[in-house]
Parts: structure tokens; C-alpha cells; sequence
């Protein structure tokens, strides 16, 4: 079943994300595998202040349409934040973490989807 809510937020994140620039966007629909969500948003910065500017760009977006965050960890560090939109979740991972946690493949059973789906 599709959440309109959950691809409009996921919409909204990655052209946030692609506005400054983040690196190797993913999306994963976990609806089918897991209850916490319907759709993990990864992607990559290069540096902590890109990555703090990526997150910040996706909590302004995301608040002016409507959605405020539920949560946001790891901000103050930049090495892996993760903001909690109910419906979706995004990450934004340093090279390190990213290649670390490898949400990729432990998410496998998830569906990988297209960037450009979400895109105008």
C-alpha cells in the first residue's frame, strides 16, 4: 500500500539532500520487512560541516511543507545522522561510517529504489 505522506516527504528530503550536494543518494522501501518505516533515505558528505549543512537543508525543507522531525541523532559529531520523520528515516554518513554500517546490505531484503523516481 502506498503512503502518499511517506513519498512526499521522501521527495521533498532528497531534493533537499541533492541541493547541497550530497553524495550517492539511496532509497530503501522497508514497508514490506520492518514497521519503523516506510522508506530509508542514505546518503553520503564529504565533511563535517557538509554533512551538518546536509541535515540542516532537510529539516528546513521538511519543516516549511509540514514535517517536522520526531527525532535527530547524531548532529553535534556528523559522522552518521539520522533524522526520524516517522514514515521515513534519512542518514547522512561520513565515507567511514557509511562503508562501516553498510545499511545497504543489512536493509537487503528492502527494496532499492530509483533516486529519479523522487525527483520533479
Amino acid at each position: 500500500m502506498e503512503n502518499k505522506n511517506a513519498m512526499e516527504i521522501a521527495k521533498l528530503a532528497i531534493q533537499a539532500l541533492d541541493e547541497k550536494k550530497a553524495e550517492d543518494i539511496r532509497v530503501i522501501d522497508i514497508s514490506e520487512v520492518s514497521v519503523i518505516a516506510d522508506y530509508f533515505i542514505i546518503a553520503g558528505g564529504t565533511n563535517k560541516a557538509q554533512i551538518q549543512a546536509l541535515c540542516d537543508n532537510v529539516l528546513e525543507k521538511l519543516g516549511r511543507a509540514g514535517y517536522p522531525e520526531k527525532q535527530t541523532e547524531g548532529y553535534k559529531t556528523a559522522n552518521w545522522i539520522l533524522m526520524d520523520f516517522g514514515d521515513v528515516i534519512v542518514h547522512i554518513f561520513d565515507k567511514e561510517n557509511r562503508l562501516l554500517y553498510d545499511l545497504e546490505r543489512i536493509w537487503r531484503d528492502g527494496t532499492q529504489i530509483d533516486v529519479d523516481t523522487f525527483k520533479m
